[in-house]
């Protein structure tokens, strides 16, 4: 391994910083973002069962906040459960926006590197062709600097790619993932609502 970093030269470097925080991030996004975490199964039925017996405290609200993304979102519910609709739903919506923005967290840095790996590999290959003319001089071409020429634009650009290639499916995937989330949550805070307001009917 340590003979094709050294083979692909400087530019490698670059690349290999890159690869150790696309997976860095992979890996944490993989362990945070998990249905169970982000949306509890029986949630939404014990916060109507609690609404419903009247025990709703600040102590529950503020438990409810700390359990999870959704029970943040249910918690603005919960907090402004004898306001009108609207403002419940505005609420909903302020926390949601909240909520939306953790679940995107390190997305952005995951899709910049699976932009710009490619181009680092680029970068790394216009290096070696810079080394390859270099090894042309009026003696004729030095066959150890054209080697190594080649390997340095070869390699980095092979690196570019594999680092791209996984990095941009676990954007997508992620996003994706997200996306699926948050509607989940809209779609249970609209439950709740229905069942508040249903309720006062």
């Amino acid at each position: 391994m340590l003979a094709i970093l050294q083979a692909a030269g400087w530019p490698i470097w670059l690349l290999l910083i890159a690869s150790i925080i696309a997976l860095a991030l992979i890996i944490e996004r993989l362990i945070y973002l998990r249905r169970e975490k982000i949306l509890p199964r029986q949630l939404l039925d014990e916060v109507i069962q609690v609404y419903r017996s009247g025990k709703v405290t600040p102590d529950i609200i503020d438990k409810l906040q700390t359990n999870s993304p959704l029970g943040a979102v249910l918690a603005a519910a919960l907090r402004n459960v004898d306001a009108p609709r609207d403002v419940m739903k505005e609420s909903i919506e302020e926390a949601g926006r909240g909520v939306a923005h953790v679940l995107e967290r390190f997305l952005t840095t995951l899709g910049t590197i699976a932009s710009l790996a490619p181009l680092m590999g680029l970068f790394g290959t216009v290096v070696g062709m810079i080394e390859i003319f270099g090894a042309q001089n009026a003696s004729g071409t030095n066959p150890a600097q054209l080697a190594h020429g080649i390997s340095v634009a070869l390699y980095n650009t092979g690196f570019g790619l594999a680092i791209a290639m996984p990095a941009l499916v676990f954007y997508r995937h992620f996003r994706a993932l997200v996306d699926s989330f948050i509607i989940d949550m809209e779609l249970q805070a609209v439950k709740f609502v229905d069942v508040v307001h249903g309720a006062r009917k």
